[in-house]
């Protein structure tokens, strides 16, 4: 969060990927509001984003970036593609967008990201009452398809955030034993993913007791830790995050756990031998259900099997307030160069609990596991 990470060859390919889909959908141009998406196409990597952006992307010509004139030193330091027009905080990013475009949009079919985080109801009304354009289309998910796919600069940043996951994951498991603080166990999971290189990932970690482990997104918090604890932890380089999950059991692990880590991890691994290239995401999540149903648990289903990730801003590594998850109603096709958060989890099953999570990249020849943790079980002292 300090620099642009990206070339600028990985820059200019992005950008005409998105002129040939604007070309596609018959786009003059588009303004682009998600965090995940400014950053895509610029590398600007900042905090800054808590505050509108607007990056206005025409068919042809320079980009030009919208945001708080404050910026302008990070956005200068990093932001080697886009012209920047920075506003006081007495007026807002659509201010300043409708004046820089007033006069040269009337005709035009403009694209605006209807579903943005970055995007309130407020921006986007005033955004459409000040331009001229001859047309609006709602392009929510564009950029977001683009970005399933990673390049081999991106693959490098997923496997970097990977050493990240595992380290902070193998920490947390070291620091663990009966009655270790909550605190404590946080503490030296982030130290970890730090010290491996890894920067505040898109939200997490998710450090849980056992009272605790069903929920889905609550984390440590001012007691102890006793019978055991969930882990589901992302390291972040880039802003690329890569999730990971392990349940560690304290002391001892009963035999009904135990049978649930068994097949926890067949399970999982029956996910791996599905998702290939061509295959379907409900095929994915058949692969990890048939291993549920031969155990005799056919009532027990997830919302899905795992998920797309990548690029994560906060509050989510997801990449977005969507989730493009492996679902059993899902058509989705498996395509070489996609990363995905692969999960096995088990809780509330009336026969034990356990919990595997591993992010993973789909290559030519099959899936690759990115984080190397073993599965376990974990008994911690």
């Amino acid at each position: 969060m300090h620099s642009n990470p990206f070339s600028d060859d990985e820059l200019s390919l992005r950008l005409v990927a998105t002129r040939q889909e604007m070309a596609v959908r018959g786009l003059d141009l588009v303004l682009l509001s998600a965090p995940e998406h400014v950053f895509y196409l610029t590398g600007l990597d900042h905090w800054g984003y808590f505050a509108p952006h607007v990056l206005i992307v025409a068919a042809e010509g320079e980009l030009v970036l919208v945001t708080r004139a404050m910026e302008h030193v990070a956005i200068r330091n990093q932001v080697r593609n886009a012209t920047f027009i920075g506003h006081s905080d007495s007026e807002s990013a659509a201010d300043v967008v409708v004046k820089h475009l007033n006069g040269a949009s009337s005709g035009k079919t403009i694209g605006l990201e209807s579903a943005s985080a970055g995007l309130s109801y407020a921006m986007g009304q005033a955004l459409k009452q000040g331009i001229d354009g001859a047309s609006w289309v709602d392009i929510t998910g564009m950029l977001d398809e683009m970005r399933l796919v990673k390049s081999i600069e991106e693959q490098r940043f997923m496997r970097s955030a990977a050493v990240a996951s595992d380290a902070g994951t193998q920490a947390a498991i070291n620091a663990i034993h009966d009655g270790a603080k909550e605190a404590d166990v946080a503490a030296e999971c982030l130290a970890a993913m730090t010290r491996a290189g890894g920067t505040p990932p898109g939200f997490g970690p998710f450090l849980r007791p056992s009272h605790r482990m069903a929920e889905e997104h609550t984390t440590w918090g001012d007691g102890e830790h006793h019978e055991a604890v969930f882990l589901e932890i992302a390291g972040c380089v880039a802003r690329y995050n890569a999730p990971m999950g392990r349940l560690v059991n304290i002391g001892r692990i009963s035999d009904e756990d135990a049978e649930m880590a068994r097949i926890c991890g067949e399970a999982f691994d029956a996910t791996l031998r599905a998702l290939k290239v061509g295959a379907r995401a409900k095929d994915v999540y058949s692969g990890w259900q048939s291993v549920v149903d031969a155990a005799g648990m056919p009532e027990y289903r997830r919302h899905h099997c795992g998920y797309l990730v990548g690029i994560g801003f906060p509050p989510a590594w997801t990449g977005g307030p969507r989730v493009t998850g492996l679902r059993h109603d899902s058509d989705r096709e498996m395509r070489e160069g996609m990363t995905f958060h692969l999960m096995s989890w088990f809780t509330e099953t009336g026969r034990g609990n356990y919990f595997i999570s591993n992010t993973v990249l789909l290559g030519a020849d099959g899936a690759e596991v990115l984080t190397t943790t073993p599965y376990g079980p974990h008994i911690a002292p």
